[in-house]
């Protein structure tokens, strides 16, 4: 059985899901930034400057900067109420309206009378959205803190510029204890670029949608329809019952990861194709795949439930 986003109708389109520009704290302005993702061979982004007083609530328009062949979905990092260590939230809003209202956080740090971080997410989502809980590991988020955003749809598991400028890149691990937890997420892999240091076209989301429009993009999006990488290429995964099988760019490892510490992988030079059999994995709640290169680039699968096959 070919697995989703494969088997969907349509094409991919290669999109980056957190950016900023000279409406936050980004070093570049919004048709610049635009203008360099179109350079770099991306079909989209959503430029999602920081959601706070300091800049006047900014929702960056970026229609201006669409043509027939990139696009823009408008988007904000939201910032409201505290996390467990006293840190502000970070939360990615992905399609947000327009008109989305104002949340009460005049900068970055926490004040009284302000919206939590899963009140605001809630918001977003019923407002349409995309939410994403972005850089875990950056933030220092705790396993109390994950489980509270219940309007989330997908985990940020490689952010470029947390990654690059403080080695604190990963969303994994809070993922896959999510997941474990019978939560329906899906992952992305960002640049959180600021084009104030190396931290852009390091990662990335591949959607499979009808049309490279906003709302084609954005349900497929909120539908599971992609996988995320930093190079390599996913061109189908397979779900045999008992085995998984990957085709794929040329890579040195293929990897199935399953629930608790259950994993399984096929090792090579310049694979293309690879099965899995799934052994101990046949009855995870859950499985997902990675696609490694020799430079040690990842791709990744949103999770597989078996049990809805």
């Amino acid at each position: 059985m070919l697995l989703a986003p494969f088997d969907a109708p349509g094409s991919f389109f290669r999109g980056n899901l957190h950016t900023h520009s000279d409406m936050s704290d980004g070093a570049l302005p919004p048709a610049e930034v635009c203008r360099r993702y179109k350079a770099q061979g991306y079909d989209f982004i959503s430029l999602t400057d920081h959601f706070v007083g300091r800049w006047g609530y900014p929702i960056t328009d970026t229609s201006a900067f669409r043509d027939d062949d990139f696009t823009t979905l408008l988007g904000i990092e939201m910032h409201s109420g505290a996390q467990k260590n006293g840190e502000l939230w970070h939360l990615l809003a992905v399609g947000v309206p327009a008109d989305f209202a104002p949340s009460n956080s005049p900068d970055f740090r926490p004040v009284a009378d302000q919206e939590s971080g899963p009140e605001i997410a809630e918001r977003a989502r019923q407002a349409g959205a995309f939410v994403a809980i972005a850089h875990p590991q950056w933030s220092g988020l705790t396993e109390e803190d994950a489980r509270s955003i219940s309007a989330a749809h997908a985990v940020e598991v490689y952010n470029h510029g947390s990654h690059t400028l403080a080695d604190r890149g990963t969303g994994m691990p809070i993922l896959d204890l999510l997941l474990s937890e019978g939560r329906a997420l899906t992952l992305i892999a960002t640049d959180d670029s600021h084009f104030k240091g190396p931290d852009a076209f390091g990662g990335w989301v591949m959607v499979k949608a009808k049309a490279n429009t906003p709302g084609d993009l954005l349900t497929a999006l909120k539908s599971g329809q992609f996988y995320s990488s930093q190079g390599p290429e996913i061109h189908g995964i397979w779900y045999e019952g008992d085995r998984v099988r990957v085709s794929c760019s040329a890579a040195s490892q293929v990897i199935v990861q399953a629930h608790n510490n259950a994993s399984d992988v096929v090792t090579g030079d310049s694979l293309t194709d690879a099965t899995i059999a799934l052994g101990r994995m046949t009855h995870s709640p859950w499985l997902r795949v990675t696609v490694i290169d020799a430079a040690g680039k990842r791709a990744w699968s949103n999770p597989i439930w078996p049990a809805q096959l």
